[in-house]
């Protein structure tokens, strides 16, 4: 039976990919800033650790009590919403910190007992933001973007000891609580000059019509990953993530 890592399993992507590894039979461990054990079915296959991604001694704890690993689903995360100009750069680096600096120390701190084995897949949950272009969202949009470069590079010096890597790309998805952890980022004062585009933004999200992703679909994604051979993949996951990917 193999093993699953996951960050960032309290809600959204994360908890729907630790449902789906636990019915095909995998062990999960599913880690969590704040564990709670109630938002996952009861299993003997579930370990339910405590990690944030930005702490290097809680990954150190968390890498140690999981043991052998075969995946690695980074996917913790947050979100920033607001013009560049009005957000500080301590903002900047709160976001940079989860997104980006906690995907590549959990990959790090892997890698190690990875190569030793020549085998494992790491499978970094980016974004489709880095497939099209949208306003209010260059902080964001830069940490899953570097996530992306970050990802192929890594891909091709971690050939040669049979791990596989690549990157997941979601769309919009209404259904998680990524407008909820964006919120407490959502620029609150920024010049009046930026109004208009702020309510264009905000209504356009609110009023959203349009192809979504839902979180199964991630999961179902980062489940097939898994199961094919590929290395250095960049597969979209939800319909407007499937359209916006044919176009780019």
């Amino acid at each position: 039976m193999k093993t699953v890592l996951i960050t960032g399993c309290s809600s959204g992507f994360g908890l729907e990919i630790a449902k789906y590894f636990l019915e095909r039979n995998w062990k999960v461990i599913a880690t969590m800033r704040t564990p709670r054990a109630d938002v996952l079915p009861q299993s003997e296959h579930l370990r339910i650790l405590q990690l944030d991604v930005t702490d290097a001694a809680s990954i150190r704890r968390a890498v140690e009590e999981a043991g052998t690993v075969d995946a690695l689903v980074n996917n913790a995360g947050v979100g920033m919403l607001g013009p560049f100009e009005s957000t500080t750069m301590d903002a900047v680096r709160d976001v940079f910190e989860t997104n980006t600096f906690g995907t590549m120390a959990m990959t790090q701190a892997l890698l190690p007992q990875f190569r030793a084995r020549k085998s494992g897949v790491i499978i970094n949950v980016a974004s489709s933001v880095t497939l099209k272009t949208l306003p209010l969202l260059p902080v964001y949009t830069a940490s899953k973007a570097a996530i992306v470069a970050f990802t192929a590079s890594l891909a091709l010096e971690l050939q040669e000891f049979n791990i596989r890597v690549g990157t997941v790309l979601p769309g919009m998805a209404p259904e998680t609580a990524f407008a909820t952890n964006a919120h407490a980022r959502v620029a609150q004062t920024f010049p009046d000059d930026y109004a208009a585009t702020m309510n264009a933004v905000l209504s356009g999200f609110q009023n959203y019509q349009g192809a979504v992703t839902h979180a199964i679909d991630v999961a179902k994604v980062v489940w097939q990953v898994t199961q094919d051979n590929a290395t250095a993949f960049r597969v979209p996951a939800g319909a407007d993530a499937v359209e916006w990917f044919a176009k780019s």
